[in-house]
């Protein structure tokens, strides 16, 4: 089975098409450079009671192990990291897995990026959203984006959003990832990069049913599939893991999320 997933589970080729049918092809075309979104995700684990400290998120009574991943904009996964402490932060499983020799991390061009959360560092390769201004979906329910900045952070959640679907899709499809069976924690692994090339495996081959059918629609509440990762405590410790990239990588991805501020405003 790993050998199928090194064979499904495989990078984009960077080059997306903004035109081609699907949702929010307009913002697509606005965030043209954007080959996926990037997020980490927590996925329930039986773990030894010696270790249970390291995978209990936040005083939950439940423990967890911390999965990273990519995926295109067809809910296609492109990387996966999985085994991680569910205390582990977001951004340091990111780190490390730029530097993983053993699962080479697929860095995007310099032109592109993946979409991220305020978890992550905004830097070459990483867009995320302004730190510490509306963001999330729910956020506009109510009262519709006014700033700039709030406008593309509104557009920026409805882009990436495709990767919170992706999550939503693979726990209902396998409940497994939402009760692990008690097995050793290499096998909990792997039997989580197992399911994620079975989603693969689903998509690719078109065998669509009724899981993709309802999370393929952009406006899907999420809320009941997804275990909480707790994202807005996360925002607030963001700064105790060390940014990846050069300032200028940093600089860089200032000013192109602010040519993309400029782009939504002339076209609204």
């Amino acid at each position: 089975m790993m050998v199928f997933a090194k064979d499904i589970i495989v990078p984009t080729s960077f080059n997306p098409n903004p035109n081609i049918p699907g949702h929010n092809r307009r913002l697509r075309r606005i965030f043209r450079g954007a080959v996926g979104a990037l997020d980490g995700t927590l996925v329930h684990a039986i773990v030894p009671l010696d270790k249970q400290h390291l995978y209990r998120g936040r005083g939950k009574g439940d423990c967890y192990q911390n999965v990273l991943a990519i995926c295109d904009f067809n809910m296609i996964f492109t990387f996966v990291m999985a085994g991680w402490e569910g205390i582990a932060h977001d951004s340091r499983i990111l780190s490390e897995a730029l530097t993983d020799r053993d699962a080479p991390f697929p860095f995007p061009p310099p032109d592109k990026y993946y979409l991220c959360d305020a978890t992550y560092t905004h830097t070459r390769g990483f867009m995320a959203p302004y730190r510490n201004v509306r963001y999330w979906l729910g956020d506009f329910h109510r009262r519709r984006a006014l700033t700039n900045k709030e406008k593309l952070n509104h557009s920026h959640a409805k882009l990436r959003n495709v990767v919170e679907r992706a999550f939503g899709l693979l726990k209902a499809r396998f409940p497994i990832l939402k009760r692990m069976a008690p097995f050793p924690l290499v096998t909990q692994r792997n039997i989580v990069i197992a399911c994620f090339a079975l989603h693969n495996y689903i998509i690719k081959e078109g065998l669509s049913d009724e899981y993709f059918s309802q999370y393929n629609q952009v406006d899907i509440s999420l809320q009941s599939n997804n275990v909480q990762d707790d994202d807005d405590e996360e925002e607030d410790d963001v700064d105790e893991v060390q940014p990846h990239g050069s300032a200028r990588d940093r600089e860089y991805m200032v000013h192109l999320r602010d040519q993309i501020v400029d782009q939504l405003m002339r076209v609204e």
